[in-house]
């Protein structure tokens, strides 16, 4: 297919990438920033602009990745017509396109993308979900050029995807800054954490969370819990997300 990549960021990087590594023709990149654009045109072998006016009207599809807030914004530029185009938002609905376009719909790789880190699509689950069952077949065909893992997904169950997520891995993610810095304060590396969250992460692949929870809330530990509540004496933010942390897993005890 013929792709106009609408972003330059993470994801429209890895994913446009990924779809000229299996044959697609990536016709342009817009970006906001000139440079941006130009740095992806690069890998990707074609032309770029960072003028919205300018944007490509000749492609067969255009995949809207840029923040949530600026996808109108660019839909503004009256490329659609009649082409197919998608946005890539986690928690934008679809019908935000509705106004603009006579085809659409979303493609969404529900990853975790940085530009420098390259990613195996292969294993990705890329949620779609389109205006037409015409549409949704194109799409099912392009996705499925670069993933085995495709899952029809409607607006409010991928909304709901994107909630987990962030609870899941964002939250998360935090968290590991958190105990980062605790580790810090005592002159310890961060590396001594790292085999635990490496077998953590694993056990999740064949077991539910709750079924491996550990640590002392999981024991309703009330004497270790109010160490560690002693320990965070310095940090009354943290003590008050500890608490309520750890509350809210001794709820989940049987």
């Amino acid at each position: 297919m013929k792709v106009c990549l609408i972003g330059s960021g993470n994801l429209a990087t890895q994913l446009g990438i990924a779809l000229f590594k299996k044959g697609h023709e990536i016709v342009q990149v817009w970006s906001r920033t000139a440079g941006n654009a130009m740095d992806l045109a690069v890998q990707l072998n074609c032309q770029y602009t960072n003028e919205i006016s300018l944007i490509n009207t000749d492609s067969d599809i255009y995949i809207i990745s840029v923040a949530d807030k600026a996808i109108e914004q660019v839909l503004s530029g009256h490329f659609c017509g009649n082409k197919l185009v998608v946005h890539t938002s986690g928690s934008t609905p679809m019908e935000l396109l509705s106004p603009y376009c006579e085809n659409f719909g979303v493609f969404y790789p529900f990853q975790t993308f940085s530009k420098s880190k390259k990613v195996d699509f292969g294993t990705i689950p890329i949620c779609l979900e389109a205006n037409t069952p015409q549409n949704l077949e194109i799409l099912k065909d392009l996705a499925q050029s670069i993933s085995k893992n495709i899952q029809l997904i409607n607006s409010d169950q991928r909304q709901q995807i994107h909630l987990a997520a962030v609870f899941a891995c964002n939250f998360v993610n935090h968290f590991y800054s958190i105990g980062e810095g605790l580790l810090r304060e005592k002159g310890i590396g961060f590396d001594i954490l790292k085999p635990l969250i490496v077998e953590t992460a694993a056990k999740i692949v064949d077991h539910l969370p709750k079924s491996v929870q550990t640590g002392p809330a999981i024991r309703n530990d009330k004497e270790i819990i109010d160490k560690h509540l002693d320990f965070l004496g310095n940090h009354p933010d943290l003590q008050i997300l500890y608490q309520q942390i750890s509350d809210r897993i001794i709820q989940t005890i049987n």
